[in-house]
């Protein structure tokens, strides 16, 4: 993997990261506007394939699922299931059950199983360097406050599920991504994935999906808004991993939190406190880190990855 190759896939990841914050800042709100929560993700998901496959066709993007193998489509029916249904079903559950301080920290623990899934999957190696600076992303994100501890209840086991599947989700991506256009990809991921939520919808509040697409103008801005930030993600988050190893992109990912935490500071709290000035200096330290290793380490960290 060149070093040209790997500082792209960085900043690709921190573009992602900077699309994640906003998200996340825009969902807080937007989920207050549409519910049920799981019918909103699911409708959320359905605009974003609907545009995703409109844009295959446009580019002429779909003429290359005529060449795609047996085995590819295997993959991508796979990160449809494990990376756009499953999860998203036990994440919203679980996040109505629990607060959400605890389900975000069991979210960003994402890169941990990312890490122990690539070294055997994907031969990645980790520097202690990387290590460092992933350590700084997560100690950025305990100053967030609010968190007392784990219960260990449902509803916390249901978001701690959800990261493990999309920690595969990176694996089988990673794996894929080499052979397959990262927006066929998405189309996959998103398309297979609102189909199966949107049956999940009908089957836990079908009252509501009957209802769905009736809609206030309020709700249909929001709606809009989040499906382009969602769309923005998904395209530059599998390009960063295309190009990147899957260690760091998850890790540089953990730093969206810091994005909405400015994000709430300047909008909603107009509070600006010596955590989150720290917090600001933690996570930018440690993406100097990342990209110090990207333009000056790559020799000695190589990675024999599926990108060679």
């Amino acid at each position: 993997m060149s070093s040209n190759k790997l500082t792209t896939g960085i900043y690709l990841a921190i573009a992602t990261a900077i699309i994640s914050g906003f998200s996340n800042f825009i969902n807080k709100i937007a989920v207050t506007s549409i519910k049920p929560p799981l019918l909103f993700t699911a409708e959320k998901n359905a605009f974003v394939a609907v545009l995703i496959i409109g844009f295959l066709i446009a580019t002429l993007k779909w003429k290359k699922l005529k060449e795609l193998k047996r085995k590819e489509v295997l993959y991508l029916l796979s990160i449809g299931v494990i990376g756009g249904a499953i999860p998203f079903y036990l994440f919203f559950t679980g996040l109505s059950q629990i607060p959400a301080i605890n389900a975000v920290l069991i979210n960003k623990t994402m890169f941990i199983w990312v890490a122990i899934l690539a070294l055997p999957f994907l031969k990645e190696k980790i520097s202690k360097l990387q290590v460092l600076a992933v350590i700084l992303i997560f100690a950025a994100n305990f100053l967030i406050g609010g968190f007392t501890k784990l219960q260990f209840s449902t509803g916390e086991l249901m978001v701690f599920a959800a990261t493990l599947f999309w920690a595969a989700e990176n694996i089988l991506a990673k794996k894929i991504l080499p052979k397959v256009d990262p927006d066929i990809l998405v189309a996959a991921r998103m398309g297979i994935g609102s189909l199966l939520l949107l049956g999940a919808s009908a089957i836990v509040s079908p009252q509501a999906l009957s209802k769905g697409l009736i809609m206030t103008q309020s709700q249909w801005l929001w709606m809009g808004i989040t499906v382009v930030f969602l769309l923005g993600y998904v395209m530059t988050w599998y390009r960063a991993l295309r190009l990147a190893p899957a260690t760091v992109v998850s890790a540089i990912l953990v730093s969206a939190t810091l994005v909405t935490n400015i994000l709430s500071a300047i909008f909603i709290m107009h509070v600006w406190t010596i955590d989150m000035v720290m917090q600001v200096m933690l996570t930018f330290i440690a993406l100097l880190m990342f990209w110090f290793i990207a333009k000056v380490k790559i020799p000695k960290y190589s990675l024999n990855s599926v990108n060679k």
